[in-house]
């Protein structure tokens, strides 16, 4: 009887729980009906294409297909090692990548914490919606503006300078300027919007702890040091492994529109390369290369990364 009784409470908890999980199921049904889109266009676009990697070790004929395609092991990755623009190439991608880890990177947070700092509410809400514009228009439009004011023959600065009697600026044609002008063209249009995470965050934060310091006669400064910041700094940590990840990707589209043959020689970096090769020349196998050498280098940064915000203490990202 004893037995039977211990089974019948064993399978009532079991019964319980079942019902338990199929009310939590109910209840988060909605949610999961939110996250099923992004969700299938990630299996669609970013995990099923994974497949492909292996053309990266095949000489890949598209009429042969993956399966009948000559297999060459590590020759393209051989060749891309080889190559004599691979060390220019690098370069130059780290180059861009690592000024605007230096520089837009910290902007959004400045803008931020600036924000934050603001008192009139109606001054805030606006520069704030101001700043977001923007990131609302594509690159062909910024770089089209660009062109438009920095124009040797057209261009409206060119134009006043010249009616000032000073000298034009060749923003466009010196190779000098072009990194400059790519990182500040990424800050004008996406800083704004980057900063969105960063108000989100700062309205976590406990406002009776501004209020303790104002008693206490911390200044605003003090304030925004001892108070602001560390209530950033779990965002800020785990939004920079993130970025680190993306070192060797520079954004296509703006470099590919802003290059031109007076400045190829720094502008070219892997994603136009990629371009050339692969779409232009249709080297399928050697551009694939150097998709998942990026990869790796991107996984193997994240990875450091990661850990080493972990032996500071900070929660990273897993």
């Amino acid at each position: 009887m004893k037995a039977i009784s211990l089974k019948g409470n064993e399978e009532s908890a079991q019964a319980s729980a079942r019902r338990s999980s199929m009310r939590m199921w109910k209840r988060g049904l909605p949610l999961y009906l939110m996250i099923f889109p992004g969700l299938l266009y990630f299996i669609v676009f970013k995990y099923v294409p994974m497949a492909g990697v292996v053309i990266a070790f095949q000489q890949f004929d598209p009429f042969d297909g993956f399966l009948n395609s000559d297999w060459v092991g590590l020759d393209n990755f051989r060749r891309l090692f080889a190559e004599q623009d691979f060390y220019r190439l690098l370069l130059n991608t780290l180059a861009l990548s690592f000024m605007n880890l230096a520089l837009f990177f910290p902007a959004p947070i400045l803008l931020a914490l600036l924000l934050h700092e603001a008192r009139i509410a109606w001054f805030r809400k606006f520069v704030q919606t101001v700043i977001y514009i923007p990131h609302f228009l594509s690159w062909v439009i910024v770089v089209s503006l660009t062109i438009l004011l920095f124009s040797m023959q057209e261009g409206g600065i060119n134009k006043l300078l010249i009616n000032w009697g000073f000298a034009p600026i060749e923003l466009l044609t010196d190779s000098g300027y072009f990194r400059f002008l790519f990182v500040s063209q990424s800050i004008w249009k996406e800083a704004g919007w980057s900063a969105v995470i960063f108000f989100a965050a700062l309205a976590t934060i406990d406002p009776t702890l501004y209020e303790a310091a104002v008693i206490d006669g911390a200044s605003r400064f003090r304030q925004m040091w001892h108070i602001t910041l560390p209530g950033l700094r779990t965002t800020i940590v785990i939004l920079f492994i993130l970025r680190v990840g993306y070192l060797m990707d520079t954004s296509f589209e703006h470099i590919l529109l802003m290059q031109n043959p007076t400045n190829l020689q720094i502008s070219d970096v892997f994603d136009t390369y990629v371009y050339r090769m692969g779409i232009v020349q249709g080297d399928f196998s050697y551009t694939t290369t150097v998709g998942l050498f990026k990869a790796v280098i991107g996984l193997t940064l994240i990875l450091i990364v990661n850990r080493i915000a972990k032996k500071f203490g900070e929660e990273g990202v897993y």
